[in-house]
């Protein structure tokens, strides 16, 4: 039996067309609801496998409480995924995935780009930055011509304005603030345009928290070593890429960065469904990752089979292991 705990209308229509396909009654089935829905999927004995994508407050709860029924337990929790920016890399191409990556379905998704570390400093890039990121239009999600919609709740609003506020009063430039923007005819909707803080250092509460939303964090670092160390240092490690032209950078940057994901030139490094999504740190809680070979065995129950076939009976009884005797 599997079971979806999700919140989403998504999750509705995805049901309605596995039963239009012909998907068994009890196969699938969606759970709406909080703490006592959350803790009675735990207990259940009828569940063996819980398979969780959310917040680590959440997440750490179901790990636990899940894994205490003797059930197998994956959870990805939260990101805050850093981009490191050298100076040879491509100035176009490196803005636009810059944009597109932070920006995108309004920065909620746990590998949205949340950071950006430059090295040798932002300033040179955060003129075109902001000019791209203004030229966003915010609207709708069924608007044709939306690049933005809306953030999930009024709560979800409220928790990134305050953050915006918070990295603005610890020092922070709030280079573009997006927190004012009017959808006409939606003046009360969740609406938040691109917002850029900029100098946001590593004890900001914008830096330490997942913001999931459409805000854009700047850093700077001497040398790729130093952003190396900045990326480290966050207690996440979901993804994380960098842009250069060189391949000696690229490579230190694979093998000495601490994330799951790893892209190079690449801002949302996501891998395709046949590889893992290896979030590691405090992005994950399990032993076998989503996706890929590992998340096939997630699901799968392993059986091994010993059998032995004779023409007769032994004339003794052996007491050796039934596999080592002739």
């Amino acid at each position: 039996m599997m079971v979806l705990y999700l919140s989403t209308g998504a999750a509705m229509m995805l049901a309605e067309l596995a039963m239009e396909a012909g998907l068994p009654k009890g196969v699938l089935n969606i759970v709406h609801g909080t703490h006592d829905v959350v803790n009675n999927i735990c207990d259940d004995e009828a569940i063996k496998a819980v398979s969780f994508v959310g917040s680590n407050t959440a997440g750490m709860h179901i790990y636990s409480r899940a894994s205490a029924s003797g059930k197998r337990v994956q959870c990805n929790m939260g990101a805050k995924n850093h981009a490191i920016i050298l100076p040879d890399a491509d100035r176009d191409a490196t803005l636009n995935a810059l944009i597109a990556a932070g920006f995108g379905a309004a920065g909620q998704r746990c590998m949205a780009l949340s950071t950006a570390v430059f090295v040798g400093g932002s300033e040179p890039w955060e003129d075109e930055l902001v000019k791209r990121a203004s030229s966003l239009v915010v609207n709708t999600g069924t608007a044709n011509d939306a690049d933005l919609g809306p953030v999930i709740s009024r709560q979800a609003k409220d928790r990134i304005c305050k953050l915006v506020q918070s990295g603005a009063d610890s020092g922070a430039r709030l280079v573009l603030d997006g927190r004012e923007i009017v959808v006409p005819q939606f003046e009360d909707g969740n609406f938040i345009g691109p917002t850029v803080l900029a100098d946001v250092k590593g004890d900001m509460k914008c830096y330490q928290e997942e913001i999931f939303g459409p805000v854009l964090l700047l850093m700077k670092a001497e040398s790729l070593d130093d952003a190396i160390q900045i990326v480290n240092r966050n207690k996440y490690g979901n993804g994380a890429s960098i842009f250069t032209t060189s391949g000696v950078s690229a490579r230190k940057f694979q093998t000495d960065i601490e994330a799951g994901q790893v892209g190079i030139n690449v801002p949302i490094p996501v891998p395709l469904p046949f590889f893992s999504f290896t979030g590691s740190k405090a992005s994950f809680a399990g032993d076998l990752n989503f996706y890929g070979k590992a998340g096939v065995q997630f699901f799968t129950q392993i059986k091994t089979i010993t059998q032995q076939w004779k023409e007769s009976s032994p004339q003794r009884v052996s007491l050796s292991m039934p596999t080592s005797q002739k």
